[in-house]
């Protein structure tokens, strides 16, 4: 019995807007691509090579031969998961704690159609994101590698922080579920790194999914 693991796709709900997101990739080897659905400004800076597209498995030597700095910029309960050694946390979202009616039934939606599937909660852009990572990184020639579970959310991060001044990007091409075992050896939590983005019921349906394709390999 032979099972191949390729993508599981959950929705998010994030600024009234129900988009699909990459939960699960498979770590084989992909030709890099820019994103049909990523926003066209940031498009433009990877084109123009104003920012570097580095793949999961280049971080490490950039990091380690050009002084790039990671910069982790996933929601907290997902780096609590799994995290690389020594690199900066600075979110791009955080969790939604407004309580007003219409914000309740929006997370009340959220639950029921993507919170209990994804596990993610109601999140909102960090209105401090920038001012953040200046205070915990001031020089803006400092090289950053700006990284995430997908590389969505990464690019509109790398995005802002162009426009707050910082001059040396890179981005995490396809973002650490495109990591292979062995691309960050130093690998913090609980989980595997490219699969912390994956909570909810789909965790379960992937760990079926791990043994199902476990018990092929061995038959």
């Amino acid at each position: 019995m032979a099972i191949q693991l390729n993508h599981l796709y959950a929705s998010t709900w994030q600024h009234g807007q129900h988009t699909k997101q990459f939960l699960f990739t498979s770590t084989k080897t992909r030709p890099l691509q820019i994103s049909a659905v990523m926003p066209s400004n940031a498009k433009l800076l990877i084109q123009s090579g104003v920012v570097r597209p580095i793949s999961p498995k280049e971080a490490v030597p950039a990091m380690k031969s050009e002084g790039f700095v990671l910069l982790d910029i996933r929601p907290e309960w997902e780096r609590e998961k799994a995290r690389v050694s020594g690199s900066l946390h600075v979110p791009l979202f955080v969790e939604d704690k407004d309580y007003s009616p219409i914000t309740l039934l929006k997370k009340w939606v959220h639950f029921g159609y993507i919170g209990l599937w994804t596990g993610q909660n109601f999140t909102m852009f960090n209105p401090d994101f920038v001012q953040q990572v200046e205070q915990a990184v001031p020089d803006k020639d400092t090289k950053l590698l700006v990284a995430c579970g997908e590389g969505l959310r990464s690019i509109m991060a790398t995005s802002k922080l162009h426009e707050g001044g910082y001059k040396n990007l890179g981005w995490l091409a396809g973002g650490f579920n495109r990591a292979a075992e062995d691309d960050f050896p130093g690998v913090e939590g609980k989980e595997k790194l490219q699969y912390a983005t994956i909570g909810g019921v789909s965790y379960y349906f992937l760990q079926l999914l791990l043994l199902l394709q476990g018990v092929g390999k061995s038959n």
